[in-house]
């Protein structure tokens, strides 16, 4: 990790967080998204699927990641026990 002061961008693993003064204060734009674009994108939205739809979305997409961890944790667990056992030994 790190910083390039001369161009302001933090280098953390991939990603690229691009750090860009405003009179005194600090503002963190992750993936060149700024607050302005941000506010477009969420006022888009709601246009698109109205406030009464949007919560039922959230809900829905709060479920998929639930279940994509959920998988990730089992097959994570799978591959450790497989690499726990002796090549000799077998599954009951």
């Amino acid at each position: 990790m790190g910083l390039n002061h001369r161009k302001g961008v933090l280098v953390c693993g991939r990603n690229a967080v691009i750090l860009k003064k405003f009179s005194k204060m600090n503002t963190v734009l992750i993936l060149g998204l700024g607050t302005g674009e941000i506010v477009l994108i969420l006022l888009v939205v709601l246009l698109l699927f109205g406030g009464k739809k949007i919560p039922e979305l959230m809900r829905g997409m709060g479920r998929g990641i639930r279940e994509f961890n959920d998988a990730k944790d089992k097959v994570t667990t799978e591959i450790k026990k497989g690499m726990d056992e002796k090549p000799g030994e077998e599954k009951a």
